[in-house]
């Protein structure tokens, strides 16, 4: 049985994980600050290492685009731009990919997408990640940015954004922290909490994001005609909130044939890139093949 360092590296945070053959019972490491510099990353990583002797893999979650084992484009740490994992570890199998498309190898592997071949995840906290199934594989795309969901726009007066595309700007938890904030709320989850308890101003500030996020997910389900839309991230836990909305607005663009389209939370929270982490670790260059 392969023994597998997993890391879940965020544009905050870091956490670590032991993996021995059980998806649903990671031995947990590490919840910390993600290093600084790319110098204080290999450090940690070289002590993680050390400290798990015994392991065979390696599996890596990062938050931007990843081309064969080397970061190529990770906005929130652009220290990790051009670095190679398997030349830091080149004893060990590596498996590194977008967290977004890690997030749904565990979900397709183990959880909410499991038996199904063809799945449209979307990963909603601060940004907008996102990652597709498509006949059994996990679609990668040229240079690794297929399925950038958060790019998705359906504005024609938007002038763009260098570094957060419209759909993230509209409808992710930094632009409902911002509507929270309009109305006196402390974040998006108290306007959620807010919505949840019948606040009909809260309720109505809701509409609009919800019905963005559902009108660019037809466009979505038009072109690749999933089984199932799975959430993971923060705004899991608010589907029974937005989902009504999200889920009338994409209907309502759809023909007939392609409105029975469902969505669901993912199964594994906040740990699905982790899990996902692990898994590809075990499979190394071959992971997005789930099946």
């Amino acid at each position: 049985m392969t023994r597998v360092l997993a890391i879940d590296l965020g544009g905050t945070n870091m956490r670590t994980a032991l993996y021995a053959g059980n998806a649903s019972a990671l031995n947990m490491l590490m919840h910390e600050q993600a290093p600084a510099n790319r110098t204080a990353f290999v450090d940690r990583l070289t002590a993680l290492r050390a400290e798990a002797s015994d392991i065979e893999a390696i599996g890596f979650a990062v938050p931007g685009l990843v081309e064969g084992t080397s970061c190529r484009w990770i906005p929130n740490l652009p220290y990790l731009d051009g670095l190679d994992m398997q030349a830091l570890f080149p004893d060990l199998r590596v498996g590194i990919g977008n967290d977004a498309q890690i997030a749904l190898l565990a979900e397709a592997n183990a959880g909410a997408a499991r038996g199904m071949s063809d799945v449209i995840l979307l990963s909603i906290g601060t940004g907008i990640g996102s990652a597709v199934l498509a006949n059994g594989s996990i679609v990668q795309g040229s240079r690794g940015g297929a399925c950038s969901f958060g790019w998705a726009c359906a504005d024609m007066d938007d002038p763009g954004e260098e570094r957060s595309g419209w759909l993230e700007r509209v409808a992710s938890g930094r632009a409902l922290d911002a509507i929270a904030q309009r109305l006196g709320l402390a974040d998006g989850a108290a306007l959620i909490a807010a919505a949840r308890a019948k606040d009909p101003t809260a309720r109505a500030a809701l509409q609009r994001p919800a019905g963005q996020l559902g009108l660019a997910l037809a466009g979505a389900v038009a072109l690749l005609d999933p089984q199932a839309i799975v959430v993971s991230g923060g705004i899991a836990d608010a589907l029974d909130v937005l989902g009504p909305t999200i889920l009338a607005s994409m209907r309502r663009q759809l023909p007939a044939h392609l409105r029975d389209i469902g969505i669901r939370a993912g199964a594994f929270g906040p740990r699905a890139a982790l899990v996902g982490a692990a898994l590809a670790g075990a499979a190394g260059a071959e992971w997005r093949r789930t099946r």
